[in-house]
């Protein structure tokens, strides 16, 4: 069912444009990368079927990494799509959208997920950490990101919801209890060595 539903917006996509109109969407964000300095793929999260084959998705990378990772931009339209990247230490950092889609909507996700990385490493973002991390790495990048709707934008929110995972303090009443179950047990104990 998900593939038809991909493959119905991606036809109303190709009808649209070819119309010259695009209306609004919330599928915003085509592909989510992670790139070594040698442009080997870490991590990649494609989120609908422009690139359907692991051969297509190989030379997209291959092509995006030959044409980004000499020059200083942020922003490049590559075969039809919009790319913001980044470059931090030893990575490369794409967010891929479509051609029409907004630049900035785009570099707040990748503004974003540098961001919370970094806030969880407490440094910049290198390749030794990412692999030694990449359960986190795949949980940011989901919280942020889920089949190709932004979900959140705002490293803080993301890095709360990650923290949300640890156990919850008990409930107040339970609190209250044990509170005033422990205090009257140190009277019960204070009385007694008055007695003695």
């Amino acid at each position: 069912m998900l593939q038809s539903i991909q493959g119905d917006r991606d036809s109303r996509e190709r009808d649209q444009s070819s119309q010259g109109k695009v209306e609004p969407s919330l599928y915003t964000v085509k592909a989510l990368l992670i790139l070594d300095s040698l442009g080997q793929r870490l991590l990649a999260k494609y989120y609908d079927g422009t690139f359907p084959t692991a051969k297509e998705q190989a030379a997209f990378e291959r092509s995006i990494f030959s044409k980004t990772h000499r020059e200083g931009g942020e922003i490049a339209c590559l075969e039809g799509l919009t790319v913001v990247y980044r470059s931090s230490v030893d990575l490369f950092f794409y967010v891929v959208g479509g051609c029409q889609e907004n630049e900035l909507m785009l570099s707040a996700v990748l503004a974003c997920l540098l961001d919370t990385l970094g806030h969880l490493l407490r440094k910049e973002v290198e390749k030794r950490w990412l692999l030694d991390n990449m359960e986190g790495t795949f949980l940011v990048v989901d919280e942020i990101v889920d089949r190709g709707v932004i979900l959140e934008s705002d490293p803080q929110q993301v890095i709360q919801r990650l923290s949300l995972r640890a156990p919850e303090p008990a409930a107040y009443g339970f609190v209250l209890f044990d509170y005033l179950t422990g205090s009257s047990e140190r009277r019960d104990v204070g009385d007694a060595g008055g007695r003695e």
